[in-house]
């Protein structure tokens, strides 16, 4: 009988429960597999949300690869400010996406010719 592994995977979100309780409108979340390229960008968009008064991320150790995620707001549930932060980063990368194939499809086709001569020569 071949021996399994049960190894147990952290879920990608962790939310920390406040000690206090109560209330929803600061909250501590863990994001496990993730670095400053998300923390960053994450940070970013939600500062722009002006229901946030405070957001901050750290990231406890250089080999951990977990972002600390804070989030403090005017009043509304800090997890729907978070779900909404992370579906305006999602449609924001998806647009620049779109972007950079469309301006490299056009600058393909429009240089196609000057690649041609320069190999000509």
């Amino acid at each position: 009988m071949a021996h399994q592994s049960t190894t147990v995977k952290k879920p990608a979100l962790e939310v920390v429960e406040p000690k206090s309780g109560g209330d929803d409108s600061f909250q501590t979340f863990i994001l496990h597999d993730e670095d400053h390229t998300l923390g960053n960008a994450l940070k970013y968009i939600l500062n722009k949300n002006p229901s946030v008064s405070f957001v901050g991320y750290s990231i406890t150790h250089p080999s951990e690869t977990k972002i600390n995620l804070r989030i403090q707001t005017t009043g509304v549930p800090a997890i729907d400010v978070l779900k909404q932060g992370l579906k305006d980063l999602k449609q924001m990368c998806g647009h620049m996406l779109t972007t950079f194939e469309s301006a490299t499809k056009y600058y393909k086709e429009n240089h196609l010719e000057e690649r041609y001569m320069e190999d000509q020569s």
